[in-house]
């Protein structure tokens, strides 16, 4: 019997570590090739993880509820049908002694060369002094932040044997004074100066303590869900980054719910899927963004950063509550078919909870429809790190005056606010205002001899 080890799966690209929720198996129990084994919780999105191989569960080396860095070990699976693979990787490979020098031990001098440089770099970047724990997404976020090590290992930790969490380092950034860092005990040996952490990027916001209230009366105390605290901190953290302003517009979309209620039944008939208001406005906007680019962009620092792709994040209420955003990748290269079907299949499968970590990835512009709960307006919370965000209305027929060549007259119209939320350290009244008014003027000119 082989043992194979499983480990913690990368489940996309920004991913580095992830929190086990539930163990689906126990030690000895059997089981088949892709069955699930477990259940992981990201920062994104919650999955199931599947077995490697068939066999029998062995050992469990992590616990639920434990953070566990990808690619780390955390259970042992015995199995009889991986006992020819996990041979063939153990064997040992031959290499011609002809194909680079060799060293007394044996050791390509080459392969030394570049091992001796690897470890170099990392002690310098990654070794603490204090030996001291970090998980890889800890220590990205210190790099990106240029937090050098001695500072790094000053940070208190509250997870388990008082590691720093990605909670703990987010705290320590945004609490972090624009002062210079206390300087570290001076030794005998010459050191590299500590990194200071740039001005641009440090909240000036202090610390809030929760106060305490008293209530009268009988009520229940719930604890929010594993989803809701990130919201809520998410939330929290784009108010204190981002100073949010909106703009509002009124769109006469007449044109829009008539072209609509014309072909919905062709299109669904058609495509094999329902025709809904969210990717025609979802198409108005990404032809505004072709407009404006300085509305699809994330601020680093004192860099704008210009994305080439337009990805449009869509907000998706689920039954539990909670509020999830898959994101539409390159949606300027897709159609209305295509917006559609984009738009039905990952609100379906968010409902369904089968998202996966990069459905819910770079996105660069977010769209949220609230005229879907009989809301008229909004004021959303831009979604990190992106610079703006829209909400959609609901249609309503309002009395209006109509402009003709015979004089001016009173008629029925479709009316529907836009409400475009946007951070006013890179995006001002002119270029967020103009935005959204470009979309409503996109609605408004939708063409009714359009083809499907």
């Amino acid at each position: 019997m082989a043992v194979i080890e499983m480990v913690m799966p990368k489940m996309g690209e920004s991913i580095m570590e992830g929190t086990i929720l539930k163990w689906n198996k126990k030690p000895g129990d059997t089981i088949d090739q892709d069955e699930s084994v477990l259940e992981i919780a990201t920062d994104k999105v919650d999955s199931e993880v599947p077995s490697p191989v068939s066999g029998t569960l062995s050992q469990i080396l992590a616990e639920e509820g434990q953070t566990v860095a990808v690619g780390t070990v955390i259970a042992l699976i015995e199995s009889a049908s991986a006992q020819a693979s996990a041979s063939a990787a153990a064997a040992p490979v031959a290499i011609p002694a002809a194909e680079a020098p060799v060293s007394s031990n044996g050791v390509s001098a080459a392969v030394q060369a570049i091992s001796a440089e690897v470890q170099s770099a990392v002690a310098l970047l990654d070794s603490p002094a204090s030996g001291r724990f970090y998980s890889p997404l800890v220590m990205n976020i210190a790099r990106e932040e240029k937090i050098a090590m001695d500072e790094l290992d000053r940070i208190p930790g509250s997870g388990a044997d008082g590691r720093v969490t990605k909670k703990d380092i987010l705290s320590y950034l945004s609490n972090k004074s624009n002062a210079v860092v206390a300087a570290a005990p001076v030794s005998s040996s010459p050191t590299a100066p500590t990194a200071l952490v740039p001005a641009a990027s440090v909240s000036a916001f202090p610390e809030m303590k929760a106060k305490t209230y008293s209530f009268s009366g009988e009520m229940e105390v719930v604890e929010m869900d594993r989803m809701r605290k990130i919201i809520s901190e998410n939330m929290v953290y784009s108010k204190h980054v981002s100073p949010h302003v909106t703009s509002f517009v009124e769109a006469d979309v007449t044109h829009l719910v008539m072209w609509r209620e014309r072909y919905k039944k062709e299109f669904e008939k058609k495509y094999n899927q329902k025709l809904t208001f969210t990717p025609m406005i979802m198409e108005a906007v990404v032809k505004a963004i072709r407009e404006f680019p300085g509305i699809n962009i994330s601020v680093e620092g004192t860099n704008l950063l210009y994305k080439k792709n337009i990805n449009i994040g869509m907000a998706v209420a689920l039954p539990s509550g909670n509020l999830i955003v898959p994101v539409i990748k390159n949606a300027d290269r897709l159609n209305l078919v295509g917006l559609s079907a984009a738009v039905n299949d990952l609100a379906d499968r968010a409902r369904r909870n089968k998202l996966s970590p990069d459905d819910l990835s770079d996105g660069t512009y977010t769209l949220t429809n609230v005229g879907t709960f009989g809301n008229v307006m909004g004021t959303p919370v831009i979604l990190q790190p992106q610079v703006a965000i829209m909400a959609a209305g609901a249609i309503r027929k309002k009395p209006a005056v109509i402009e003709t060549p015979a004089g001016d007259t009173i008629g029925i119209r479709q009316f529907m606010f836009l409400s475009h939320s946007y951070d006013h350290r890179v995006v001002d009244g002119m270029l967020g205002g103009t935005f959204v008014r470009r979309v409503a003027d996109h609605l408004e000119n939708w063409d009714l001899n359009r083809e499907l």
